[in-house]
């Protein structure tokens, strides 16, 4: 899959560019909603003998257009988004900055600009999807806009138990641990990528060595808790438990909460080194204990339902 980051106005030219089948929309997340529309874009590409490909924004569009925000953090930061992406056979993925320039455009400049400009000749959308300034343009209108240049389907929204799919819906479930429900949305589990860095190093003493790991500030974690998890480490893949949180038996007044690994049946150095973490099922909450006894004691029992859980 090519990447190929956008601002307004792009310099691409129009008659270097291939005849493309697009999917337009943010995607965070990708879950299942956002798949169907991905994926008819790919299958409508295989059978109009064109390339696919994916019209991202970031940052999400809230960040320029709300004074009250300044960071938001993703389902899915670029790194992963780009990885699901190759995963379903996109060819090319363009990135348009979102800035004050573009919220500006007008829908048919937008149109004119990002869809005909690319050689979009198709184009794939969900019913809710909008453009140009204040979002004056949708999927109801586009017809006019396209001015005959693309065709381009739009996709109904997609419902789980009576209940549409969104990426605000799993920011609720985030917010309650509810990792299972997550992933159902999803579709697979959620994952980030951390680097192993140096930390207290007080889980060997107490026989659960950890391994700290450094992630993109820009990921959106679950509640603070325990939780199952995967480790992925080259071509390997690990069960474990990890510790999101601040750690109040040993330290007070932690802001930041950090991520502990504790691997099962892993005990080499990682210091440095690249994880991917699976997020399975949320145990319990973080919680601070009297004693380390108390804490050991609590940790193996978290180990016994955490490795049961996934023998079942």
């Amino acid at each position: 899959m090519r990447t190929i980051e956008l601002t307004y106005p792009h310099t691409l030219v129009l008659e270097e560019l291939p005849k493309t089948v697009a999917a337009i929309g943010f995607f965070d997340g990708i879950h299942k909603g956002h798949q169907k529309v991905i994926q008819t874009a790919v299958d409508e590409a295989v059978n109009k003998n064109m390339e696919s490909a994916v019209i991202t924004f970031h940052p999400h569009p809230s960040v320029v257009l709300k004074k009250d925000v300044r960071h938001v953090k993703y389902i899915t930061p670029l790194r992963e988004k780009q990885e699901i992406l190759q995963q379903m056979h996109v060819d090319r993925l363009y990135i348009i900055n979102f800035n004050q320039e573009l919220s500006k455009l007008s829908p048919q400049d937008f149109i004119d600009h990002f869809i005909i400009g690319l050689n979009i000749r198709h184009l794939v959308a969900g019913f809710d999807y909008s453009y140009g300034h204040k979002g004056k343009g949708n999927m109801e209108v586009i017809e006019e806009h396209a001015k005959g240049a693309f065709t381009y389907s739009v996709i109904d929204k997609v419902e789980l138990d009576d209940e549409k799919v969104s990426s605000t819906k799993i920011r609720e479930l985030l917010k309650k641990g509810e990792i299972e429900a997550v992933n159902s949305l999803l579709d697979r589990p959620l994952s980030i990528y951390g680097i192993v860095v140096d930390g207290d190093k007080r889980g060997r003493t107490i026989g659960y060595p950890t391994a700290n790991l450094r992630i993109d500030p820009d990921a959106l974690l679950p509640k603070i808790g325990v939780y199952a998890v995967k480790v992925f480490y080259k071509n390997e893949v690990y069960e474990g438990m990890a510790n999101l949180g601040v750690n109040p038996t040993f330290k007070a007044d932690v802001a930041e909460p950090s991520i502990e690994v504790n691997i099962f049946d892993y005990n080499n150095d990682l210091y440095g080194e690249e994880l991917k973490l699976e997020w399975h099922k949320y145990i319990r909450d973080e919680k601070k204990f009297n004693s380390v006894e108390a804490l050991v004691e609590e940790i193996g029992n978290d180990e016994e339902i955490i490795r049961r859980y996934f023998s079942s």
